[in-house]
């Protein structure tokens, strides 16, 4: 068994013995709306880290062992439920998501600290890393479209739209419309090429 292994297995024995302070969280998940979009982000994440858990196994797991998920976690839920159950095992304060911003399903979050989501909307498949700031001008907000990866210390700000299936280069700096099927670096950005799938 390889180290990965090993220490997913202790986080999820970690995550079992303090079963009880996360049972009001798994409770509410089993009755709110967007369940679907919780166990979306959860089934997202265990793709992404390659982790070989489902279910309400694998967001105990999350729940548990990663403060980011929780702040998403708090979003999907709304601001009422998560003062209700997020006091005592709060998300990560340097990771900010609008409370009014409209988010898609399957949304990963790669240790984004230091990251504002202050978006008008983020479509389906979202990606992001740490440093990341979607942020608004007087114009506006961005809209981001579906498949969007982000790479780290990305800058998106004003109204500003994202098409689908777009890569955004690490350090870049979005001021302008990007279109459909490509990918985009530099400061400003520009298109680097086009994604041409066969």
């Amino acid at each position: 068994m390889n180290k990965r292994k090993i220490r997913d297995y202790l986080r999820l024995t970690g995550s079992f013995v303090f079963f009880i302070v996360y049972l009001p969280h798994l409770l509410l998940v089993s009755v709110i709306e967007s369940k679907k979009m919780v166990y979306s982000d959860v089934s997202a994440m265990t793709r992404t880290l390659d982790i070989k858990l489902k279910g309400w196994v694998a967001l105990l797991y999350f729940l548990h062992n990663n403060a980011y998920f929780r702040s998403l976690f708090y979003f999907r839920i709304g601001p009422i439920l998560s003062l209700l159950i997020g006091w005592y095992r709060p998300g990560d304060k340097y990771f900010i998501i609008s409370k009014t911003l409209k988010m898609g399903k399957a949304c990963v979050i790669a240790h984004p600290y230091a990251t504002i989501l202050n978006a008008d909307s983020i479509g389906d498949n979202f990606s992001c890393r740490h440093c990341t700031t979607l942020g608004e001008k007087s114009n506006g907000r961005p809209q981001i479209g579906d498949n969007v990866a982000l790479g780290a210390n990305v800058t998106i700000v004003g109204k500003v739209h994202i098409g689908n299936n777009v890569i955004v280069g690490t350090g870049s700096v979005v001021v302008k419309d990007v279109p459909d099927n490509c990918i985009v670096a530099g400061n400003p950005a520009k298109i680097i090429r086009y994604i041409v799938n066969d």
